[in-house]
Protein backbone atom coordinates (compact mmCIF):
# COMPACT_ATOMS: atom_id res chain seq x y z
CA UNK A 1 0.00 0.00 0.00
CA UNK A 2 1.41 3.07 -0.96
CA UNK A 3 0.27 6.43 1.15
CA UNK A 4 0.70 8.33 -2.09
CA UNK A 5 -2.24 7.11 -3.69
CA UNK A 6 -4.24 8.60 -0.79
CA UNK A 7 -3.15 11.95 -1.34
CA UNK A 8 -5.42 13.38 -4.33
CA UNK A 9 -4.19 16.76 -6.29
CA UNK A 10 -6.51 19.69 -6.04
CA UNK A 11 -5.51 22.92 -8.42
CA UNK A 12 -6.33 26.26 -8.01
CA UNK A 13 -7.61 25.21 -4.26
CA UNK A 14 -7.85 27.73 -1.93
CA UNK A 15 -6.38 30.21 -4.69
CA UNK A 16 -5.15 30.22 -8.49
CA UNK A 17 -1.70 29.15 -8.22
CA UNK A 18 -1.50 26.34 -5.33
CA UNK A 19 -1.69 22.99 -5.69
CA UNK A 20 -3.56 21.57 -2.78
CA UNK A 21 -2.69 18.34 -1.47
CA UNK A 22 -6.46 16.51 -0.16
CA UNK A 23 -6.06 14.17 2.75
CA UNK A 24 -9.52 13.46 2.49
CA UNK A 25 -9.20 9.84 0.79
CA UNK A 26 -6.43 9.28 3.33
CA UNK A 27 -9.38 9.88 6.16
CA UNK A 28 -11.68 7.78 4.26
CA UNK A 29 -9.67 4.65 3.91
CA UNK A 30 -8.96 2.78 7.48
CA UNK A 31 -6.41 0.75 6.35
CA UNK A 32 -4.50 3.04 4.72
CA UNK A 33 -5.28 6.30 8.28
CA UNK A 34 -4.03 3.03 10.13
CA UNK A 35 -0.76 2.51 7.89
CA UNK A 36 -0.16 6.57 8.20
CA UNK A 37 -0.79 6.49 11.86
CA UNK A 38 1.99 3.75 12.46
CA UNK A 39 4.50 5.22 10.36
CA UNK A 40 4.18 8.19 12.41
CA UNK A 41 4.03 6.72 15.76
CA UNK A 42 7.73 4.27 14.78
CA UNK A 43 9.13 8.24 13.68
CA UNK A 44 8.71 8.13 17.85
CA UNK A 45 9.90 5.07 19.02
CA UNK A 46 11.86 5.59 22.58
CA UNK A 47 10.45 9.22 23.13
CA UNK A 48 8.45 10.54 25.77
CA UNK A 49 5.02 12.56 24.46
CA UNK A 50 3.30 14.28 27.60
CA UNK A 51 0.73 16.67 24.76
CA UNK A 52 0.34 16.36 21.34
CA UNK A 53 -0.16 20.11 20.04
CA UNK A 54 -2.68 19.37 16.84
CA UNK A 55 -2.42 22.37 14.48
CA UNK A 56 -6.05 23.30 13.25
CA UNK A 57 -7.91 22.04 11.41
CA UNK A 58 -6.00 19.21 10.07
CA UNK A 59 -3.67 18.37 12.62
CA UNK A 60 -6.63 17.39 14.85
CA UNK A 61 -7.21 13.99 12.68
CA UNK A 62 -3.88 12.42 13.05
CA UNK A 63 -2.73 14.67 16.31
CA UNK A 64 -5.83 13.03 18.38
CA UNK A 65 -4.65 9.55 16.62
CA UNK A 66 -1.32 9.70 18.44
CA UNK A 67 -2.26 11.45 21.55
CA UNK A 68 -4.62 8.35 21.91
CA UNK A 69 -1.65 5.92 21.10
CA UNK A 70 1.09 7.32 22.73
CA UNK A 71 -1.46 7.58 25.97
CA UNK A 72 -0.55 11.82 26.15
CA UNK A 73 -3.04 14.48 26.28
CA UNK A 74 -3.98 16.14 23.01
CA UNK A 75 -4.14 20.22 23.21
CA UNK A 76 -5.56 21.78 19.66
CA UNK A 77 -4.55 25.10 18.70
CA UNK A 78 -7.37 27.44 16.76
CA UNK A 79 -7.76 30.32 15.30
CA UNK A 80 -8.47 33.35 16.70
CA UNK A 81 -11.71 33.11 18.95
CA UNK A 82 -12.36 29.86 18.99
CA UNK A 83 -11.01 28.93 22.32
CA UNK A 84 -12.83 29.46 25.07
CA UNK A 85 -10.34 30.25 28.19
CA UNK A 86 -7.41 33.04 28.40
CA UNK A 87 -5.31 32.29 25.40
CA UNK A 88 -1.29 33.43 24.00
CA UNK A 89 -1.46 33.96 20.10
CA UNK A 90 0.94 33.99 17.57
CA UNK A 91 1.07 35.31 13.21
CA UNK A 92 2.22 33.75 10.76
CA UNK A 93 2.16 33.67 6.88
CA UNK A 94 0.82 31.15 4.24
CA UNK A 95 1.04 30.60 0.37
CA UNK A 96 -1.32 32.12 0.24
CA UNK A 97 -2.20 35.04 2.98
CA UNK A 98 -1.40 35.34 6.43
CA UNK A 99 -2.94 33.96 9.81
CA UNK A 100 -3.03 33.54 13.65
CA UNK A 101 -3.27 30.97 15.95
CA UNK A 102 -4.03 30.84 19.71
CA UNK A 103 -3.51 28.05 22.08
CA UNK A 104 -4.67 27.98 25.82
CA UNK A 105 -2.65 29.58 28.59
CA UNK A 106 -2.75 26.18 30.39
CA UNK A 107 -2.52 24.00 28.07
CA UNK A 108 1.49 23.30 28.87
CA UNK A 109 3.13 23.49 31.81
CA UNK A 110 7.15 23.62 31.75
CA UNK A 111 8.86 20.76 31.05
CA UNK A 112 6.01 19.10 29.11
CA UNK A 113 7.49 17.21 26.45
CA UNK A 114 5.58 18.14 23.23
CA UNK A 115 4.79 16.34 19.39
CA UNK A 116 3.39 18.96 17.60
CA UNK A 117 1.29 17.42 14.70
CA UNK A 118 0.34 19.09 11.56
CA UNK A 119 -1.11 17.64 7.89
CA UNK A 120 1.88 19.51 5.74
CA UNK A 121 4.70 21.15 6.30
CA UNK A 122 4.66 24.28 3.80
CA UNK A 123 6.37 27.38 3.92
CA UNK A 124 6.63 26.62 7.36
CA UNK A 125 5.04 29.38 8.88
CA UNK A 126 2.33 27.43 10.74
CA UNK A 127 4.61 25.22 12.17
CA UNK A 128 7.03 27.92 13.36
CA UNK A 129 3.88 29.78 15.02
CA UNK A 130 2.70 26.71 16.95
CA UNK A 131 6.64 25.92 18.29
CA UNK A 132 6.83 29.70 19.30
CA UNK A 133 3.57 29.54 21.22
CA UNK A 134 4.85 25.61 22.89
CA UNK A 135 7.90 27.50 23.69
CA UNK A 136 6.45 30.36 25.11
CA UNK A 137 4.54 28.20 27.40
CA UNK A 138 7.54 26.27 28.70
CA UNK A 139 7.07 22.84 26.67
CA UNK A 140 10.12 20.55 25.45
CA UNK A 141 9.52 20.35 21.53
CA UNK A 142 10.31 16.48 20.91
CA UNK A 143 9.10 16.89 17.52
CA UNK A 144 7.50 18.34 14.65
CA UNK A 145 5.35 15.48 13.35
CA UNK A 146 3.46 15.61 9.33
CA UNK A 147 1.72 13.78 7.18
CA UNK A 148 4.01 14.77 4.66
CA UNK A 149 6.15 17.81 3.43
CA UNK A 150 6.56 19.91 0.45
CA UNK A 151 10.81 20.32 0.25
CA UNK A 152 9.98 22.83 -2.43
CA UNK A 153 9.09 25.08 -0.67
CA UNK A 154 11.59 24.97 2.17
CA UNK A 155 9.58 25.25 5.56
CA UNK A 156 11.85 23.10 7.31
CA UNK A 157 14.21 26.02 7.26
CA UNK A 158 12.19 27.88 9.59
CA UNK A 159 11.81 25.17 12.07
CA UNK A 160 15.44 23.33 11.55
CA UNK A 161 16.24 23.68 15.82
CA UNK A 162 13.68 20.52 15.75
CA UNK A 163 13.54 17.31 15.14
CA UNK A 164 11.06 17.10 12.01
CA UNK A 165 9.76 14.00 10.53
CA UNK A 166 7.37 13.59 7.54
CA UNK A 167 5.03 10.23 6.66
CA UNK A 168 5.59 11.38 2.92
CA UNK A 169 7.82 14.08 0.98
CA UNK A 170 6.64 15.71 -2.22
Amino acid sequence: MQLENYIRDIQGFPKEGILFKDITPLLIDPLARKKCLNILLDSLKGQQIDKVVGAESRGFFFGILLAQELDAGFIPVRKPKKLPFKTLSASYDLEYGSASLEIHTDAIQRGDRILIHDDVLATGGTAKAVCDLVEKLGGEIVQCNFLMELTFLNGREKIKNNPIFAALTY
